[in-house]
Formats: C-alpha cells, structure tokens, sequence
C-alpha cells in the first residue's frame, strides 16, 4: 500500500509491521484484520465453542459498544460507552487472561439525542500504527478524533467537524491508518468530508470534499489494480481516490444513497453493496470505475468477504450468497437457519472457513468453496452479537452480550480448542 509494486508493498509492509510490533498472523492490528478484508492469517481457529466450551477466558466489558476488538502484542483494546455518566472510553485488556489493565475517558457529555436503536455511541473500531491508538467518537454534535500511548495516555485531540446526518442514526466509521496518515470519514450533510492526520501530530494533511454525501461506511486503502486506491461507498456512488493526495481518480453511480458496510476487492475489482433506499450488490472495474455486474442483493450493515475469485456475503434477508467475482454469477445460496435473523456482524475467514454471525448471537461456520454450501460447525453465544469477531494467534475474540432478568452485560470472550 505504499509504492506501486505488490512486491515492493509486501515487503514494506512486513518491515513496518514488524518494527512497530504488529503481526500479522498473531494480531489483529486494523478494521477487517491484517488484509482490510476480513481474513485472518492464523492458520488455525477454533469450530465449536459454547459458554462453558472452549472459554479460555471471559470478561466483563462495561457499557455497550459495537467496536470489535484491536489485537497487538499482548494488548487488546476496545472502545466502549456508559450511559449512566456519558462516558466514551478506550479500555485496555491483559490478551492472556482478560484482565483490565486500563480505562481511559476520551469524552464525557453531549451525546447524540437520536441514534438508531441498534447502534451505539462506541461503535467505531480503534486504528493503530503500531505505536498509538486512534480512536473517534461523536458527541457535542462533532467528530473528535483522540490519539492514545499504548498504555492510555493522550497525545492529542482534534476535532474532525460539524456531525449533522440526514437520518439520526448515530456514527459508525472507523478510522484507519496509512502510514504516516490516519483517516477518517465524517459525512453527513453539512461538513462531509474524508480527511487524513498526521499520525504524530494530529495536523490535518489532506481533505476530501464530499458534499451532499451522508453515509457511515469505513474507507479502505487497497493495492488494486496496479495501483494504491482509498475506496469508498456511500452518497449513491463508489469512488476512488488517491491516498497521498485525496484526489479522485474514479467514481461509479450506484442505486443506493446510504452504505454501512466496508467494500472488499481482488487484484482487479472492487465490490460494494448497500441498502437504502434501494439494495444493490455491485462488482466493479478497478482500473477505470466500469460496473461489471450488479444484484438486488441487500448487504447493508455488514460488510463482504472477497476470496479466491468469490464474494461471500450475509445478506439483510438472512441468506448467506456465493457470488463469482468476475461477473457476478451466483455459484449457491442458502438461508442462515429456518428463521428469519438480523445481521450486522461481518464475516471473517480463517483457516478457508467462513464465520458468520447473527445478531442473536449464533454463528454458522462455512467452507469457502464454489461447489455448494457446506456447513462444518454451528454455536451460540451470548443472546446479542453485533461486534465482528475476531481470529488471530489460533484463537477466536468475540464481543457479545448476555440479557438476563433484566439485566444486559457485554462479555469480551477468547475462545480456542482446548
């Protein structure tokens, strides 16, 4: 993602990763893991786990969150909020046992009055460079973006601009970093704009103006193409831009105004997909914005997996979609269970196994292959799921939440075949 051979990217990437302590296969240091694109590279993960099967350890979360967990070292971090004081906080957890090792209050106050029901006010997952946090909420009607030491200091803080959407959803975007830059999305109708960071200082480097657009999907920068693209869909439109300036390079009409989920992409295309008002599955030429191939298909919150010349995705009605990659082709098709399931997790693969997670908290495991659908495992956890699970190190992370009598409680749980 840093100089135009895939070669050259590679091994960058493995130097920047290694000298700033993240791993590849044993963290989980970014949005949709190592790749971006929902792949775990640990060679292993656990098929079956329950409440009391294959818990290595559990712990409480405090709050209520969205935010899937962020993977480095021996550290995990989460965001999460406090309705009781109005709080919006970074917590640090022991990765061996689950211990808390500390809380930091980014923001107390002014929250959003309306958010959708099932969003939260920490539902952006936290970046990192390797060597500081960055983590963005919404409250007192901006986006703040706050930068953090790994052991919960604050470096600085900035303000991102106005937060006024057309439908009161809340926010959802996650930051993500490139380099020496962390970027940030912040579209609504009054100041929407994509803007990047200087990492160290928090400077604003570069600003893209993305008027009119009022959408919560995250950006992605991917090596596509023969060519580094910050790709983003929202604002009836998928568009491409160049990551070291925030000029455009390509922009593609799509029948939906508003996208939740984080588009995926091959060597040569892009996929997006979204849902209001109108739901369209798109695949899309990445060298010149050329549509391909489209479907009705509605996959708004949750984002895609793209693998192997496939796109895997767990629709809004429940029915997990094999598609071709190169023209759309529907290879099979099956509903998640008998009844009807509301997704807003995204899948993750490891180990050429799909994860997919409904919002009740079950989970289908699923072979990823072209030839038909083929169901390895299924398990239940928590009665709440909307945190996309995580797979590094052998082993599985999920945020879930447990409702009994009355009570809610959030549970950070890392699972692993004993």
């Amino acid at each position: 993602m840093f100089i135009k051979s895939a070669v050259g990217f590679s091994f960058l990437c493995l130097i920047l990763f290694t000298t700033n302590g993240v791993n590849a296969q044993n963290d989980w240091s970014r949005w949709r893991g190592p790749s971006g694109n929902g792949i775990a590279e640990s060679k292993t993960a656990p098929l079956v786990w329950g409440e009391n099967e294959n818990v290595i350890w559990k712990t409480k979360v405090p709050g209520r969150g969205h935010a899937s967990p962020l993977i480095v070292g021996e550290k995990i971090f989460l965001t999460t909020a406090v309705k009781e004081d109005q709080t919006q906080s970074v917590i640090c957890f022991d990765r061996k046992d689950g211990e808390t090792l500390w809380v930091t209050n980014v923001n107390q106050g002014g929250w959003q009055k309306r958010i959708h029901p099932k969003n939260t006010h920490a539902t952006s997952t936290i970046a990192t460079d390797g060597k500081r946090l960055f983590a963005v909420f919404s409250h007192h009607n901006n986006i703040h973006l706050v930068a953090l030491d790994f052991e919960g200091k604050e470096l600085w803080k900035t303000d991102v601009g106005v937060y006024s959407p057309v439908y009161p959803f809340g926010y959802g975007s996650t930051p993500i970093v490139d380099g020496t830059r962390v970027i940030v999305t912040n579209e609504n109708q009054v100041q929407s704009a994509i803007v990047a960071y200087d990492t160290e200082t928090g400077k604003e480097v570069w600003r893209i103006d993305r008027k009119g657009v009022s959408s919560y999907s995250t950006p992605v920068i991917a090596e596509v193409a023969g060519r580094r693209q910050l790709l983003i869909s929202g604002g009836g439109k998928v568009a491409s831009y160049d990551p070291e300036t925030g000029d455009s390079i390509w922009t593609t009409k799509a029948n939906w105004e508003v996208t939740c989920g984080t588009l995926v992409w091959d060597t040569e295309r892009v996929f997006a997909s979204g849902g209001f008002p109108n739901g369209q599955t798109i695949g899309i030429d990445a060298r010149n914005g050329e549509k391909l191939w489209d479907n009705p298909a509605k996959v708004y919150e949750q984002s895609m997996l793209a693998f192997e010349g496939l796109v895997y995705a767990h629709a809004d009605n429940g029915v997990i979609y094999c598609w071709r990659a190169e023209d759309g082709n529907e290879m099979w098709k099956q509903k998640f269970s008998k009844r009807r399931v509301a997704i807003s997790a995204s899948p993750v693969l490891a180990n050429r196994n799909l994860y997919f997670t409904a919002e009740n908290g079950e989970t289908v495991i699923v072979e990823a292959k072209p030839e038909g659908y083929q169901e390895i495992a299924r398990n239940q956890l928590g009665d709440e799921a909307f945190a996309s699970q995580v797979v590094c190190g052998g082993r599985l992370f999920a945020r879930v939440t447990e409702n009994r009598g009355g009570a809610r409680q959030e549970w950070l749980y890392c699972l692993g075949e004993r």
